[in-house]
């Protein structure tokens, strides 16, 4: 299954031109079959997730988060809620908290801003579920660290947009081998490595194809 899983709209991101029903509207024209919205520090509520899911004829539609964690950004899948993950959490905290609620983390964009990411894996070990290996913010030159680290690690590669304009939706994804109905199977897939980045070949690609 298609899933992006790092992009941001209007409705909860300052920064997002992506208005939620262009974002649902555009993930079906490419073919997505779900979406992870995560905003910057800000996770859906049930209630708002729902009204919104109600009206993706049949797209997967979950909430997440980018964590602004004192080390870099973070996204988080599968947290209650976000009352022990603040902005600024050192990211040794939230990997904590994120293994005690069962829930999945991907470092985004790493390398982003000099950024030394191998420095925080060699602290905390292959701590993450995935890393953000093609995005619309990952540059050849941070996606070149990123391969080497990755080289002799077990952390899986995903892939996402990072989108904040609707025309960005979907220019990476990353396929699940297995079905993911709920945000928990999404969260189970991520956990368990069984994931690969992918690009949509008409889409501009700035960390190149995968």
């Amino acid at each position: 299954m298609k899933f992006d899983h790092h992009l941001h709209t209007s409705r909860h991101s300052p920064d997002s031109e992506m208005d939620p029903l262009d974002m649902l509207e555009r993930a079906r024209e490419i073919g997505l079959d779900g979406v992870v919205i995560t905003e910057h520090d800000y996770q859906w509520a049930p209630d708002e997730l729902a009204e919104l899911s109600s009206r993706a004829g049949g797209l997967k539609v979950f909430s997440g988060v980018e964590v602004s964690a004192r080390e870099g950004h973070f996204l988080v899948y599968g947290l209650p809620d976000l009352s022990e993950a603040p902005p600024g959490i050192a990211v040794g905290d939230l990997l904590e908290v994120v293994e005690r609620r069962g829930a999945a983390i991907v470092a985004a964009h790493p390398f982003r801003w000099f950024q030394p990411f191998d420095r925080i894996v060699a602290r905390f070990g292959p701590a993450f579920h995935g890393v953000e290996f093609v995005s619309n913010n990952v540059t050849a030159e941070t996606r070149a660290q990123a391969e080497a680290l990755l080289a002799s690690s077990p952390m899986a590669r995903t892939g996402s947009s990072d989108a904040h304009h609707v025309e960005t939706l979907g220019c990476y994804f990353s396929e699940f081998d297995a079905p993911v109905d709920s945000l928990a199977d999404f969260v189970a897939a991520l956990r368990s490595g069984r994931v690969r980045p992918r690009h949509h070949q008409d889409a501009r690609l700035t960390s190149g194809p995968v």
